[in-house]
């Protein structure tokens, strides 16, 4: 069976300070960005990853969500419980601190954990949580 990941997806409130993330301070280069019915969906991605896409879109974007459901995606989006991605990095410490450099809330410094890689993490503009992780060498 050959599945692969396509898309992922990211609730942001503010997609001009998300562009400016996860554009211009990881590198990601913008491939689609389309408005719609009132919202905006940004699809990025990797130029190391053509075929894997992130799309940044409105919290509660499914259109069958009722108002009461975008208003609570909203509040947690708002609260930093939404669950981001994790990228892998060749190098974690040059990557923090190009990161914490940009102004991102630092969620954890580099640190080697106990199950083989070293990594780092932050919050979005946005708030939801990324992770970067180096594996080990070898």
């Amino acid at each position: 069976m050959d599945v692969k990941l396509k898309q992922c997806f990211i609730a942001v409130d503010d997609h001009d300070k998300a562009l400016a993330f996860y554009r211009d301070v990881l590198g990601l280069e913008v491939r689609n960005d389309v408005a719609f019915e009132n919202m905006r969906w940004v699809t990025l991605g990797s130029p190391l990853q053509p075929d894997v896409e992130i799309v940044l879109e409105p919290p509660g974007a499914n259109p069958d969500a009722s108002p009461a459901d975008r208003q609570a995606m909203a509040e947690l989006l708002a609260k930093g419980m939404l669950r981001g991605v994790i990228f892998t990095t060749e190098d974690c410490d040059a990557l923090f601190e190009r990161v914490r450099e940009s102004g991102a809330d630092v969620l954890q410094e580099p640190t080697d954990q106990p199950y083989g890689v070293r990594d780092c993490a932050f919050r979005d503009p946005a708030g939801n949580q990324l992770r970067f992780l180096q594996r080990p060498a070898g």
